[in-house]
C-alpha cells in the first residue's frame, strides 16, 4: 500500500512538472482578479460606513470563502478556488495554489510592515516608552490569564480535533491564552495610516505598545508551539531572545548610519527621488532584514518593521519611498494577504446553540482582557479617560495576525475546528470595534483634526 501511494505521488508530481505554464497561470489570474476586485469593492463599502478598508478586505475573503460563497454556490466556489488541472490530483492542485498566494501575501506583509515602521513618528516614543511598556505588559498578562482560566471551562463542551483526535487541555489553554493577548500590528498600522493619525502621540504610544506586545507574543507563540510539540528548550528561547536583541542593535547602530548616508546621497543626486538603483538597494536591504529575523525565528515581518523604524526620522527618504511603494503595495499585495486568508476560514463549523454561547464567552473574554486591561493601564499611565479608551480600542484589534496564531494551534491539534471559527469571529469583531469607539471618543483629543481631514466622521463637535 505504501509503495502504491509512493508511485501515485511520484506520478502526480511528474504531472505537475509537465503541466503547461499557461494552464497554471489561467486559474491563478482568475483567482487574483476576483480577489482584487472583491477586496476593493468591500474596502470602499467599509469606508462608507466609517471603517478602514482593511476591514472590508477581511470580510471580502470570508464572503468569497467556504463560509458564504462555498455554502450558497459550492460549484462556483470550486471552479474559482479549487480548479482541476490535467492529470494533477485535486489535493496537489489545491496545495499549489495555496502556496502561491501564501507567498505573495507574505511578501505584501513584509512591504506593509516596512511602510508602517517608516511612517510613524518615533520621537514621541522616547517620552511615551514607559506608558507603552505598561500598556503592553498589562495587555498581554490580563487576557492571557483570562484565556488560561477560561479554557478548562470550555474544553468539555468542544469536539475532538478532526485529524488529531482529543484536544489536550494544557495545549488548548496556552494557545487560547496566546490568541486572546495578540494585537494585530499590520492591521493596526494600516488603520492608523488610513485614519491619518500615524504621527500623533497617541498613535506612537499605541504602535510602540503593539510592537513590543507582538514581539513578546511571537516569542510566546514559538514557546507554546514548542511545548505543544514536547520539544521545549529553555536554551532555544534564550538564544532567540539574544539574537533578537543583537539584530535590533545591529539595525540601529550599523544599518541605520550606512543607509542614511547612502540614501541621502542618492536622493540629492536625483532631485529627492529614488533612482532605480536606489530603489533596488532599498528592496534588497529590506529583504535581507526580513531574512535575518526569519532565520532568528521571530518571523520575517519584524525585520521589515525594524528597517522602517530606524529610518523613520528621515523625512525626504520617507516621502520618496511613499511615492514609489505605497500605492502598489496597498492596491496589489495587501488585498491578497487579507482576502486570501479570509478565504481559508470556515465559520460554518459553529453548528449549535452551545457553540454560539461559547463564542460569546470567548468574545467577551477577549474584549474585557484586552480593551479593558489596556484602557486601565493607559489611565494609570496618565492618559485621559477618552485617550485611554482610544488606546484600549486600538490594542483590542486582532485582525489576521490572530489567524496566524490560531492556524498554528489548529495544525498542532490543540484548537478544534469550532473554536477556530470562534476565534476568527473574535478577530473580525474586535477589529471592527476600533473605529466606532475611536470616532466616538476622538472629540477633544489630538486625533480630532487629522481624523476629520482623513474623512472619518463629522466635523469636530464642541465638548
Amino acid at each position: 500500500m505504501h509503495l502504491l501511494a509512493q508511485v501515485d505521488f511520484d506520478e502526480a508530481v511528474l504531472a505537475l512538472r509537465k503541466l503547461d505554464v499557461e494552464s497554471l497561470l489561467l486559474p491563478f489570474l482568475l483567482q487574483l482578479a476576483l480577489i482584487l476586485l472583491a477586496a476593493r469593492a468591500f474596502g470602499v463599502l467599509a469606508r462608507r460606513v466609517g471603517q478602514p478598508s482593511v476591514i472590508g478586505e477581511i470580510i471580502a475573503g470570508i464572503v468569497l470563502g467556504p463560509t458564504v460563497l462555498g455554502a450558497i454556490a459550492p460549484e462556483v466556489f470550486r471552479w474559482f478556488f479549487h480548479p482541476s488541472m490535467e492529470d494533477v490530483p485535486d489535493v496537489l492542485s489545491r496545495a499549489t495554489f495555496s502556496k502561491i498566494f501564501t507567498v505573495l501575501s507574505q511578501i505584501g506583509l513584509i512591504f506593509l510592515l516596512f511602510l508602517i515602521g517608516l511612517e510613524f513618528d518615533f520621537a514621541h516614543v522616547t517620552v511615551k516608552l514607559g506608558p507603552a511598556f505598561l500598556i503592553c505588559m498589562v495587555g498581554i498578562a490580563v487576557p492571557f490569564a483570562i484565556g488560561f482560566l477560561l479554557a478548562p471551562v470550555l474544553h468539555p463542551h468542544l469536539e475532538p480535533h478532526p485529524e488529531k483526535g482529543v484536544v489536550p487541555l494544557f495545549g488548548m489553554r496556552v494557545f487560547l491564552a496566546t490568541a486572546l493577548c495578540i494585537t494585530a500590528l499590520p492591521v493596526l498600522g494600516r488603520m492608523l495610516l488610513e485614519m491619518g493619525i500615524q504621527r500623533t502621540k497617541l498613535a506612537a504610544t499605541v504602535i510602540a505598545a503593539a510592537a513590543l506586545g507582538d514581539a513578546v507574543g511571537w516569542i510566546l507563540l514559538a514557546t507554546v508551539s514548542s511545548m505543544a510539540k514536547a520539544k521545549f528548550e529553555v536554551s532555544d528561547t534564550l538564544r532567540m531572545f539574544g539574537l533578537t536583541v543583537g539584530f535590533f542593535a545591529g539595525m540601529f547602530f550599523l544599518v541605520r548610519p550606512l543607509a542614511i548616508r547612502y540614501f541621502r546621497s542618492a536622493l540629492a543626486a536625483n532631485g529627492d527621488q529614488l533612482s532605480l538603483n536606489a530603489m533596488t538597494a532599498l528592496v534588497v536591504t529590506l529583504l535581507l532584514a526580513a531574512i535575518a529575523t526569519n532565520l532568528i525565528g521571530i518571523f520575517a515581518i519584524f525585520g521589515a518593521f525594524a528597517l522602517g523604524a530606524v529610518l523613520s526620522d528621515q523625512e525626504k527618504f520617507r516621502e520618496a519611498v511613499s511615492s514609489r511603494m505605497s500605492d502598489f503595495t496597498n492596491a496589489f499585495f495587501l488585498p491578497i494577504f487579507f482576502t486570501y486568508t479570509g478565504l481559508r476560514t470556515d465559520i460554518g463549523a459553529l453548528n449549535s446553540l452551545n457553540h454560539w454561547i461559547i463564542c460569546a464567552a470567548v468574545l467577551l473574554a477577549a474584549i474585557v482582557g484586552k480593551l479593558g486591561g489596556c484602557s486601565f493601564a493607559a489611565r494609570i499611565a496618565g492618559f485621559s479617560w477618552k485617550e485611554s479608551g482610544i488606546i484600549g480600542a486600538f490594542m483590542n484589534t486582532r485582525g489576521l495576525m490572530e489567524l496566524i496564531v490560531i492556524n498554528v494551534g489548529y495544525d498542532l491539534g490543540v484548537i478544534p475546528k469550532s473554536l477556530f471559527g470562534m476565534l476568527v469571529i473574535m478577530a473580525v469583531v474586535t477589529t471592527c470595534m476600533a473605529s466606532p469607539i475611536v470616532l466616538r471618543l476622538r472629540h477633544g483629543t489630538e486625533l480630532d483634526e487629522p481624523l476629520r481631514q482623513a474623512g472619518f466622521g463629522s466635523p469636530a463637535k464642541s465638548t
